[in-house]
């Protein structure tokens, strides 16, 4: 693990980390036909030997029938369409059985809304050869946000900083979504038992990607506020996100008074 500066413990020095293997890069949708072709383009000339799979939830503007339209065309792009909106935990649990299913060597999880820079996934990739997932982070040094309001910065700020305090992580952005595993961490994590979403759903695979052992690394990224459509952000997320931490923080605090009585 790092404590958010890169540096690598005792229990990774020294580690061989096998190839990386072909790149695949999931982007769930809801309603983002405005921003779906410009997205794809840019990962597909930031990364061009990467997969891209467009999870789409039925969405009402024809973002599905767009995604078909760019697959059509590259046979880099794939898409998946599901029966309706079950959420983001669901969407990406969908893309990475997708991706091990056919062999993917790393999956990635990116907005559709240009909110995660793909200009930005060559940095993560480079850090994974050395990792066993890589968080691209807003709150470690040289990590931004832009064109935020203070009233959002300090939700994502105190989300993360929750968190990490209820749940002992050494991490500093643990509610962010634009990250790169490797396959072989996500066989590990128990993708099965995961039934969070949204920021939870973050947190949750943060989570036992750490209980777990493994050596996870973060980088700075911009992260820039979508300019166009609508965010998917909603109080039941956050509700949501606040009472699974608090039971898991509270279930952690439990177990350990329990071994040191045993």
């Amino acid at each position: 693990m790092n404590d958010g500066d890169g540096t690598l413990d005792a229990n990774t020095q020294g580690r061989q980390f096998g190839p990386l293997g072909t790149a695949l890069v999931i982007i769930p949708t809801y309603n983002e036909a405005e921003n779906i072709k410009t997205i794809v383009g840019r990962v597909r000339k930031a990364v061009p030997e990467a997969h891209v799979l467009i999870a789409d939830d039925n969405s009402p503007d024809g973002t599905g029938k767009l995604a078909d339209e760019l697959a059509a065309e590259d046979d880099h792009v794939q898409v998946m369409h599901r029966k309706g909106k079950e959420g983001l935990g669901a969407a990406y649990l969908a893309g990475f059985r997708w991706g091990m299913e056919h062999d993917y060597g790393v999956l990635i999880e990116m907005d559709a809304d240009g909110s995660h820079q793909p200009e930005e996934l060559p940095r993560l990739l480079t850090a994974l050869k050395s990792a066993d997932l890589v968080l691209g982070s807003r709150w470690v040094p040289g990590g931004r946000v832009v064109n935020w309001p203070k009233s959002r910065e300090f939700i994502s700020r105190g989300g993360s900083l929750y968190s990490r305090i209820a749940l002992d992580l050494p991490l500093r952005d643990i509610t962010g979504g634009y990250r790169a595993f490797r396959r072989e961490t996500l066989e590990g994590l128990g993708l099965d038992e995961v039934a969070s979403q949204g920021y939870c759903f973050q947190v949750d695979l943060a989570r036992r990607a750490v209980r777990a052992g493994y050596h996870v690394v973060e980088v700075p990224i911009t992260f820039v506020e979508r300019e166009l459509g609508d965010s998917k952000m909603s109080k039941n997320i956050l509700i949501e996100a606040l009472w699974r931490v608090t039971a898991w923080g509270a279930g952690d605090r439990v177990a350990k008074l329990k071994g040191k009585r045993a």
